[in-house]
Order: C-alpha cells, then structure tokens, then sequence
C-alpha cells in the first residue's frame, strides 16, 4: 500500500472575492494553500441559497413526483417537489410551501429527514430532505415564470425501482430517496 499519510491535511483559506453574480448564485474566486506546498491555488465556490426537496407521501402509499425540463441536461427530468429556499425560511416550511405551489398537494406530520451538500467540491449550499405525510391535492397551483410541470403519484415501490434502473437521475432525488429508505420499510411493517 505504500506510505499514505494517515488523514488529509486541511487547507488554509488565504482570501476570497466576489468573481461573477448571476440571477440564481455568485461565484466567489477562493485562494488556498496546501500546508506543505508555498504555490497558493484558486478554487471558484458557487454559493447558492439552500434548497428543498419533499417526499411526499399519499394515504393510498404513492410519492407525488413532478417531470420537468432541465436546462441544464437539456432534457425531461423526473423528480420530487422541491425548490429554494428563502432568506429566514425554515427547511420543513419551505417543503410544505414548495409541494403546495408546485403540485396543488397539502399535507401532515412534515419532518426533516436529513440535510445534503449537493456537491461540496464547488458548492457550499445545503439540501434539505423533508418527508411530508398524507398528502392529498387541494391548493391552486402557483408556479414561477419558468416552471411547468407534469404532476403524478406513483406506488413507492415503483419509484424506487425507477431510481435503480436509472429513470430518476437527480441526485438530490436519490438522496431524498435513500433517507426515506428506513421509513418505508417501517411503513410496510405497519410500525409507523
């Protein structure tokens, strides 16, 4: 195996500045310094506000799941409510405020199950998991300008067999799902 040393040594943030602002994040321009190398190395950290996701869970056992286009894969994309987060806001708040406009569905004992960095090696924004139980559609849709969504329920067992065979990609979906894994099969137990 060779001499590894045994843990990572930490970085030293030396200064940071504002690099570009766009309408959804800013980019900031950070200076590191390994500590035992002199040359200082750029990064660019995308600093994004938190987001939400929400799985949101019928009487009748099926997830509430939204299709939407993504620019960024400039493609259909199959998903879970979810959305930003406001200044001030609350996590689980904000997944009942997100399910509402973007599905019509309302819901009870809505709860954190967790809370993701989607990708720390440039981005230093959160990813809260929220689980909403016993949803039913009863609100008007309120949609931004660029949303459009297609809304439909699935059994949970089908979406999880859709997120092994690749027909759910967003990663921030597959975390939701693994976090609301334990729940599910106490569900399927009947010991919840």
């Amino acid at each position: 195996m060779g001499n590894l040393p045994p843990h990572p040594k930490r970085w030293q943030r030396l200064r940071s500045e504002p690099h570009a602002t766009t309408r959804i994040f800013d980019v900031t321009r950070a200076v590191y310094q390994h500590p035992d190398r002199a040359k200082e190395q750029d990064f660019f950290v995308i600093n994004a506000p938190d987001w939400v996701n929400v799985i949101a869970l019928t009487p009748e056992q099926q997830l509430v799941l939204v299709r939407q286009f993504r620019y960024g894969i400039d493609d259909f994309s199959l998903e879970i409510p979810g959305g930003v987060i406001d200044a001030g806001e609350d996590c689980v708040a904000a997944g009942l405020r997100e399910l509402r406009e973007e599905t019509g569905y309302i819901g009870e004992r809505a709860r954190l199950l967790g809370s993701v960095h989607p990708n720390p090696a440039m981005q230093s924004n959160r990813c809260h998991l929220v689980l909403v139980e016993n949803v039913r559609r009863e609100a008007k849709l309120d949609w931004d300008p660029d949303e459009e969504f297609e809304i439909m329920t699935k059994p949970v067992d089908d979406v999880f067999n859709l997120a092994y065979s690749g027909g759910i990609t967003h990663a921030m979906v597959l975390d939701a799902l693994l976090l609301f894994t334990p729940h599910w099969a106490k569900l399927r137990r009947g010991a919840v």
